[in-house]
């Protein structure tokens, strides 16, 4: 579980989007079993798991090859878009996340999103969201021209953090993905990780924290206002 700390410097909350603030992981498993179904294939979580929060077409490589389909990663993503770009509007918040932001928004603390999402999935994915994203500082998403590497590579939380104004070392990142535990860590960043059940723990060991839902996190642990009851 790793030792809580203490941390009084904060200064910065940096959220993943996918599976941590909208509920969108389902959505990338439906299309997925769509297409394996097509061949008489099984999608399950020894390929997703390798898959999440991996921009689209490293995660397309991974799931071409370990599916062993007849098609390019290309023909895989294209026959995926249709399938997802019809149900990402339907993303629903996860459960704790629009109650911390706000209650943080409220109290002036910095606040950003760092996706590895593409302009027109978040687009579709938030469209319903208008108002609860326009609370967040900075957003950052996935085809910045800044961004030179994805997640696992610090890139994107480093290119947050400077556009907040902060120091990387007076960051939280709260993930769900081993991926982006593991870019907060390449970028110095202390994290928190609220992962799918169905992952195993000891994919994400460089969290400082592990927990089940974001209802779970307590803003006071890491020198953050605590919620009023």
């Amino acid at each position: 579980m790793g030792n809580m700390v203490a941390h009084n410097s904060i200064q910065c909350v940096i959220y993943d989007m996918d599976g941590l603030l909208l509920n969108t992981e389902p959505f990338y498993t439906e299309a997925s079993q769509r297409i394996a179904s097509r061949y008489g294939k099984v999608f399950d979580w020894t390929v997703k798991a390798h898959m999440i929060g991996k921009r689209a077409a490293d995660s397309a490589r991974i799931f071409t090859r370990a599916m062993d389909l007849p098609m390019t990663p290309e023909e895989y993503l294209s026959e995926r878009e249709a399938v997802l770009e019809s149900l990402f509007p339907q993303a629903e918040p996860m459960p704790g996340a629009v109650r911390l932001t706000e209650h943080l928004h409220n109290l002036g603390i910095l606040q950003a999103v760092a996706t590895s999402s593409d302009t027109r999935h978040f687009q579709l994915k938030t469209s319903r969201h208008q108002r609860w994203f326009s609370i967040f500082d900075c957003v950052v998403i996935g085809d910045d021209p800044e961004i030179r590497h994805g997640k696992p590579a610090p890139d994107i939380f480093l290119i947050t953090a400077g556009r907040a104004g902060v120091s990387p070392s007076d960051c939280l990142v709260l993930e769900d993905s081993p991926v982006g535990v593991a870019a907060a860590r390449a970028a110095g960043m202390l994290s928190v990780a609220v992962p799918d059940p169905h992952l195993d723990p000891k994919a994400l060991e460089g969290a400082a924290q592990i927990l089940g839902s974001l209802i779970e996190f307590d803003p006071a642990a890491w020198g953050l206002p605590p919620f009023q009851s």
